[in-house]
């Protein structure tokens, strides 16, 4: 079970989150990208890629290197204050540039917005407790997907179970794996969903 556990909090990782849910958008739930050709996609799912997990990761990496945080896997708090700071400047440039191209939908704008102020409140957070930060991206996740079903007139049943599945699995999987208290798994949850909403307040 613990490694099924650190299986699921590998491949969703709070860096690879984002892409997955952008991916959905572009290629299981299109309506979004109505004229969208297929090389307009691509670019969409590269500038993902490149923001959401590449420059993060490599931020990491160079970090540990020059010897300012003790371990990738950021166990320690104080090891998460310069990533969260650098991830969230590529999350707000994502945002910023999704935001300023005309025609792009509004759903991607909408949930940029929320990783960033995801990201910016786990920065606060964190000085206070190890707060779950795959809690926050899949609370962040979740309840875009519950704000697209509110709005649009599709059926989101099956994709709502799904991510709802999802969330409790790896959100059970960081308590098997002891990296977390129930506490900072819930408070993770509920700043990914207060982030989204307040960015439909801007969007």
């Amino acid at each position: 079970m613990r490694r099924l556990a650190s299986l699921l909090s590998f491949v969703f990782h709070p860096v690879f989150v984002p892409v997955l849910f952008v991916s959905f958008l572009l290629y299981v739930h299109p309506v979004h990208f109505l004229g969208y050709a297929g090389p307009e996609k691509k670019i969409v799912l590269l500038q993902s890629i490149a923001l959401f997990t590449f420059f993060p990761l490599v931020t990491v990496a160079l970090l540990k290197a020059l010897g300012f945080i003790s371990s990738i896997h950021l166990k320690e708090q104080k090891d998460r204050i310069i990533p969260l700071v650098a991830s969230g400047i590529w999350y707000f440039w994502i945002w910023y540039v999704w935001n300023n191209i005309p025609g792009q939908p509004s759903v991607t704008i909408h949930y940029a917005l929320g990783v960033w102020l995801s990201s910016v409140a786990a920065l606060m957070l964190n000085t206070k407790f190890k707060i779950s930060l795959h809690a926050i991206a899949l609370g962040t996740t979740l309840c875009m997907l519950l704000w697209m079903a509110f709005y649009e007139r599709l059926f989101f049943g099956v994709w709502l179970s799904v991510a709802l599945l999802i969330t409790g699995a790896v959100c059970s999987a960081r308590l098997l794996v002891g990296e977390h208290r129930p506490s900072e798994v819930y408070w993770g949850l509920l700043t990914g969903a207060l982030s989204l909403f307040l960015a439909s307040l801007f969007v």
